[in-house]
């Protein structure tokens, strides 16, 4: 973060100031574990936590001043009504700054791939600043904003939501330049009630955008292709089916790990290389591709980036173990990430069987077992030879998987599923693991595979 002044802080989120002289500072921590002499300290609220109660150590450890929502006592502070809300106003106050190449990404699934493949394609253009892992909430995001400088040209920032409202208040404080939504899923279905619902969750990041700002959507998306003729603001779709897509991959051929595509822009191809497979990359690549286009880049340039991609952490991640192949893909899922990976197993070429061990899938609400259910059906003896299925809810993916054909059986316990596992694989077989964080089934694929890198 460049210097600012605790007055200027106070301005920018309407605090006062209490036994607090004025200097100059160059970070802002919510955390005394980050702590450094000479910061700011910002004492958030949270259900199981309150900051505040840390005030006196972080000064103790060197933070100049406490922003906190009433005075404490022998703590310098900036006084505010909420510092949740402080957060975002600086956040917002301060990314004015600057005037970025800046992308506001959101949507159901594949937010993070899309913004690291943007940011990759960008990054060999220009300087380029990004969210970092999934930090895209309202504490996240204003961390992210607080990292740019004058030596960024273009920056990329992702957007989740659990209700309405969030995404609106993101995109106000980042201030997108222009826009991506990947499209319109089955997330969060539970507060938003319906696709609907999520859509025009979604469509809260033009809330922070000038009026003549392009949007960038999936143009496969029945809910965002109306967005062409709909909004008053420049719309460019991607997509594989839409054969009206601006940009549409053609010509797809997944082998050895790798995807090669065509893409076409405006009556130009480009051939496309991804060191990744599954059709949900290539609609990824696609969105990163549109991205460097508008941002002036040449095309081959952008497919020299994307050339380089490389999933990471738990995000279809695939590893060679002796003689398995293991897919972990345990960071979230929804019906549609499913879809995509089980795409994924069954596209990989294997000497042995392809297993999937499928976990629930959370926050679904009243439509999780009919979720569930849509997984089940999704799942094809084309795809998987074995299936085992781990919670309460995956039971309902068992049920319709098997009246598809799938050897499947059902765990309530990880013990016995691991167990079961361990005997039934055999050389040659491929592995997935899929199911929602909360599910911890890479425990799971750690216990079996210890050299797994999580």
């Amino acid at each position: 973060m460049e210097r600012v002044t605790l007055t200027e802080i106070a301005q920018a989120v309407g605090g006062t100031l209490s036994n607090c002289p004025d200097c100059a500072v160059t970070e802002i921590s919510t955390d005394t574990r980050t702590i450094t002499p000479g910061c700011v300290f910002l004492a958030l609220r949270g259900a199981r936590f309150d900051g505040h109660t840390f005030a006196r150590q972080a000064c103790e450890q060197g933070a100049v001043a406490v922003i906190s929502d009433h005075v404490i006592p022998d703590c310098p502070c900036i006084v505010v009504d909420s510092t949740g809300k402080a957060l975002l106003a600086f956040a917002a106050y301060y990314r004015r700054k600057f005037q970025p190449f800046f992308v506001g990404v959101t949507g159901s699934v594949g937010k993070t791939t899309t913004k690291n493949m943007i940011a990759l394609v960008l990054s060999t253009h220009c300087k380029t600043l990004k969210t970092a892992g999934n930090l895209n909430n309202e504490i996240g995001l204003p961390k992210t904003l607080m990292g740019l400088d004058s030596t960024y040209k273009a920056a990329v920032v992702e957007m989740g939501m659990s209700d309405f409202g969030e995404i609106s208040r993101l995109s106000k404080a980042a201030a997108p330049s222009i826009g991506v939504i990947t499209n319109i899923g089955f997330s969060h279905i539970a507060q938003l009630k319906s696709q609907e619902g999520i859509c025009r969750a979604k469509l809260e990041i033009l809330d922070g955008m000038a009026a003549d700002a392009p949007l960038v959507v999936n143009g496969d998306d029945p809910y965002l292709i109306p967005l062409k003729t709909t909004l008053s603001r420049p719309v460019y779709t991607y997509g594989i089916k839409n054969a009206g897509a601006d940009c549409r991959a053609e010509r797809i051929v997944s082998e050895n790990g790798c995807t090669s595509f065509d893409l076409c822009w405006q009556g130009t191809v480009t051939p496309v290389t991804l060191p990744c497979i599954g059709e949900h990359n290539v609609m990824n690549g696609a969105a990163a591709f549109c991205i460097g286009m508008l941002a002036g880049m040449e095309p081959e340039e952008i497919a020299g980036a994307l050339r380089t991609y490389q999933p990471d952490g738990m995000r279809q991640n695939i590893q060679q173990i002796d003689d398995k192949t293991v897919i972990l893909d345990c960071y979230n899922a929804s019906p549609d990430s499913m879809r995509a990976s089980l795409s994924v197993l069954g596209q990989l070429s294997v000497t042995g069987r392809r297993i999937g061990v499928l976990g629930d899938m959370l926050e679904l609400g009243e439509q999780s077992r009919q979720l569930h259910r849509m997984v089940g059906g999704l799942v094809t003896p084309a795809q998987v030879d074995l299936l085992f299925c781990y919670g309460p809810e995956s039971r309902y993916i068992a049920e319709e998987a098997a009246k598809q054909g799938v050897p499947v059986q059902h765990f309530t316990e990880k013990e016995a599923l691991t167990e079961q596992l361990r005997r039934s694989l055999q050389p040659g077989d491929a592995v997935l693991f899929k199911a929602s964080r909360g599910m911890q089934l890479e425990s799971v694929a750690k216990a079996l595979f210890p050299a797994l890198a999580v």
